[in-house]
Parts: C-alpha cells; structure tokens; sequence
C-alpha cells in the first residue's frame, strides 16, 4: 500500500514541488493539501493520512500548534516539520509538539522521500547530531513556559542507562555508542529501547529535547556538570 501523504503549507508553488517528486514514487501518493494549520485539522477529520508534511509559519493556526493537536489524536498521522532553518526557531518546539523530526525546506528530493519512508515506518527523520545543532542554537530563544519542567521519570533509569542517554542526546549513534562504552552494538539498542520505553518517549528525537529541557545536556552538545 503507497504511503499517504498530507502537505501543509501556505506556499501554494512550495507544495507544487513536494507534490510533483512524491508523485514520481510508486509508493507514495499525495491525498491531501491544507493551507494552514487550521485546515489541516479540519481535511484530516475525514481523511487517511500517514505522513503530514508540516510548515511552521502559516496563518490561522501554525504548524506547531497544529501538530500537537495532530498527535493528540487517537492512531495520529505522523508529522515531519518543514523549516528554513536560519530563520525558524521554533522547530524545535514542533519536535516537543510531537513531531517525528524535521527537514530543510530546500531538502534534495532523495533526501525528503528518505524521510517520509523512515518515518512512516517508525523512525525519526534526522541524526540526533542534526537536532542537537537545532537545540543549541535556538533554545535560548523559546519562549518561556514560566515553569521548569518535572523529570522525575529519570529516576527510574539505571547507571548504564542514564549514561547510554546522555550519549544519544549528545548526537552519537548506537555504533558509536556501543564503541565508547565498549559494549556490542545489539546491547546499546536494548538500552536505548528501555529508555525509551521508562521515559514514555517516542524516539530518539524526544530523548534529546528531554535530555535539553532536564539539564543533562547543555547548550553545546556537552553533558552538565
């Protein structure tokens, strides 16, 4: 079965493109476009999607708050969030929305029909290094909940497991893992999955905003102190 795409933005020529390359793929079909996020809710009421390509700056309703509202759903669609970059910083607040990851906007067609396909199969979309450098450039420009977060569910982890996390967090894969701590690549995919499975997260893109917003990690890529 093709994976059903949704394409949200209110570039009418930008979802154009994207509708075009995922046209060409024979297991991908565009089944619905929204130009906002507003409406985006509203075309998913009666519609089957898999896989929403989500912008961030729309009118009406943003792509932030649209995609929380999305994954707040029962059996959600996925969401990939679409950002320039250097100027939105505010994907990272789509990743805490709930979003699978994110992706440039003038992502090479190879690169964005990867993404669809590994999220659509459970996956999250950027290296934990990408969104890491996502992080440490916007975060200090969120804006403020008033409140710090409760993390309480850390506890429950072990010693091995808070560190295999703070290694995930810092940007490096389960190879790269399994050397540093000198364990097989097998075992440090078991950590990663009982962390995921403690902490109530989706993937490893949320084991790094958590990692962020508890202070295990600075601004920086390093551990804190």
């Amino acid at each position: 079965m093709a994976i059903r795409v949704m394409l949200v933005d209110d570039q009418v020529l930008l979802r154009t493109g994207f509708r075009m390359v995922l046209a060409a793929q024979p297991d991908m079909e565009v089944v619905a476009e929204a130009g906002d996020g507003a409406e985006a809710l509203e075309v998913l009421r009666s519609t089957a999607v898999d896989v929403v390509l989500m912008d961030v700056r729309m009118p009406r309703l943003d792509g932030v708050e649209a995609t929380r509202r999305i994954r707040a759903q029962t059996d959600p669609p996925k969401v990939l969030i679409l950002t320039t970059f250097d100027l939105d910083e505010y994907a990272f607040s789509g990743l805490k929305a709930g979003a699978s990851g994110f992706m440039l906007k003038d992502v090479p067609p190879a690169e964005l029909l990867g993404a669809i396909r590994s999220v659509h199969s459970g996956d999250a979309v950027v290296a934990p290094s990408t969104t890491r450098r996502l992080l440490d450039r916007f975060s200090p420009m969120l804006p403020s909940t008033g409140r710090e977060p409760e993390h309480k569910e850390l506890g429950r982890l072990t010693d091995r497991e808070r560190e295999v996390m703070l290694l995930v967090a810092q940007g490096l894969s389960n190879g790269e893992i399994a050397a540093r701590l000198v364990l097989s690549e097998a075992t440090v995919k078991t950590h990663v999955g009982r962390i995921l499975t403690k902490l109530g997260l989706r993937d490893r893109v949320q084991v790094v905003v958590l990692a962020y917003e508890s202070g295990l990690v600075r601004a920086g890529g390093g551990g804190a102190a």
